[in-house]
C-alpha cells in the first residue's frame, strides 16, 4: 500500500471509516504480532495484539498527529505485553491451590478428570480466569479489576480461555 492511500485510511478511520479501520487494523497485525513476540511471553503474545488492536480500533480518534500512529502503536503493544508479565508474575507467587479434584477424593475416571486435565493443559492467565469465575463465581467487573483488565479484555479471556478448555475436551 502506498503511502497516500495509508494515510488516507488512516485519517478516514480516525474519522470512523469502518472498512479503513478494518485495513489499518488489518495491515498493523503483522508488525504489531512481530513487535508483541519481542517483548511479550510466547504464550502472551496473541492476547496482547488483540488487546492491542481493541485499544486501537476504540482510541484511534483520540490521536492528535497521525505521523505518530506507528510508534502510538507499538507502545500500545508493550504496555500489553508488561501487564501480561506483571499478571504471570503476581500469579506464580500465589500460593498454589488444592487439586482440583479433592485432596482426599480424586476422580479417575468421568468429566472430573477430564476437566482436571484440561485445566493442567491451560495456560495460566485461562486457568486463572476459569477458576475465578466458575469455581469461585466472580462477577465480570470482579474479574476485570482483580487481573487488572477491562471488562471487555476480561470478557474476551474468558471467552478464550472457555473455547480453549472445550477443544481440550473434544480432542
Amino acid at each position: 500500500m502506498d503511502p497516500a492511500a495509508w494515510t488516507a485510511d488512516l485519517l478516514a478511520a480516525r474519522m470512523g471509516d469502518m472498512a479503513a479501520l478494518e485495513r489499518v487494523l488489518r495491515r498493523s497485525r503483522q508488525d504489531l504480532r512481530r513487535y508483541a513476540e519481542y517483548h511479550c511471553e510466547i504464550n502472551d503474545v496473541e492476547d496482547a495484539v488483540q488487546d492491542s488492536l481493541f485499544t486501537v480500533s476504540r482510541k484511534l480518534g483520540d490521536l492528535r498527529q497521525l505521523e505518530l500512529f506507528a510508534s502510538w502503536l507499538f507502545r500500545i503493544v508493550k504496555r500489553e505485553c508488561n501487564r501480561y508479565k506483571r499478571a504471570t508474575r503476581a500469579l506464580l507467587r500465589a500460593p498454589l491451590t488444592e487439586d482440583i479434584a479433592g485432596p482426599h477424593h480424586p476422580e479417575t475416571k468421568g468429566l472430573a478428570h477430564d476437566l482436571a486435565k484440561v485445566m493442567r493443559m491451560l495456560p495460566a492467565h485461562y486457568r486463572q480466569i476459569l477458576l475465578l469465575r466458575d469455581l469461585e463465581g466472580h462477577s465480570i467487573e470482579e474479574l476485570a479489576g482483580e487481573l487488572a483488565l477491562t471488562t471487555q479484555a476480561a470478557k474476551a479471556r474468558l471467552h478464550r480461555a472457555r473455547s480453549l478448555a472445550r477443544e481440550y475436551l473434544e480432542a
